[in-house]
């Protein structure tokens, strides 16, 4: 199925309680880290988007009530000396969740046919091998019981200048832009291209794109928190375990427990 960005730029605000709703989101989301650490499974929530569009404060909602011990949040920067020696992949994998984790990436592989085709990062040979590299490291992870989400947090140009003005207005907030901005900006038509290359391409059975209109801030934490959850509780045993009738024992003898039910 062909995605066109057009389709996610209404902007609508989130029709319900946003308070109350995301209060169930992170109820939902405990219990999902939980049933990933009683059944020792293991996934990977990646985020691609423009910039400024709302993938960390996403992040912020996604994690706020998880265990820090079973989580682990990726900022995915320009490669390092020794990444750059090595294939593209290498670096993620050396960030895959282990058992009973969850990974979390604030942008990811897709880098090699996004900023490093636009940008000229990656000859045109490298991109191009880059679509079939990645589905094939897709197909690996999910292939090995490695649940995957990938979402794309989709913004219109308008939106996006509204709010590097805010950042650059609220002193707080201006560590937040700086010029690769704005290089990023000016070259918008060409990443339009490559985002639709990139979908059409690796947008597969096995690990699908989810785009999320993120042109208002609550609606696209909504969105895509709840497609998280609903992805996640659909792939991983939503069984919470037994009493363990040793401990138990030890607790009716420490202090009287008795079950309630």
């Amino acid at each position: 199925m062909s995605i066109s960005l057009s389709d996610f730029e209404t902007g609508a605000r989130y029709d319900g309680d946003y308070s109350d709703t995301l209060a169930a989101l992170e109820d939902r989301l405990e219990r999902l880290q939980a049933a990933h650490i009683i059944h020792g499974q293991r996934s990977i929530i990646m985020f691609e988007g423009w910039d400024a569009a709302g993938k960390g404060g996403i992040i912020q909602r996604l994690t706020a009530s998880l265990d820090p011990r079973y989580f682990e949040v990726w900022p995915i920067s320009a490669p390092n000396e020794e990444e750059k020696a090595r294939h593209f992949l290498w670096r993620f994998w050396k960030r895959l969740p282990g058992n009973r984790e969850i990974s979390i990436f604030d942008r990811s592989w897709y880098g090699r046919v996004l900023v490093e085709r636009v940008e000229g990062f990656a000859s045109e040979a490298e991109w191009r091998k880059g679509y079939d590299e990645i589905n094939e490291f897709e197909a690996q992870l999910t292939g090995s019981r490695t649940n995957l989400v990938k979402l794309f947090i989709h913004i219109t140009q308008d939106e996006q200048d509204r709010r590097f003005a805010d950042r650059l207005d609220d002193p707080w907030k201006r560590w937040k832009t700086g010029t690769e901005d704005y290089r990023n900006r000016s070259k918008r038509k060409e990443y339009l291209a490559a985002m639709e290359e990139m979908f059409a391409q690796t947008n597969t059975r096995w690990a699908p794109w989810k785009v999320i209109d993120g042109n208002n801030k609550k609606a696209a934490r909504i969105a895509a928190l709840t497609y998280i959850v609903e992805t996640l509780e659909a792939a991983v045993p939503m069984t919470p375990p037994d009493r363990d009738l040793a401990v138990v024992k030890l607790a009716a003898k420490a202090f009287g427990y008795k079950p309630k039910d």
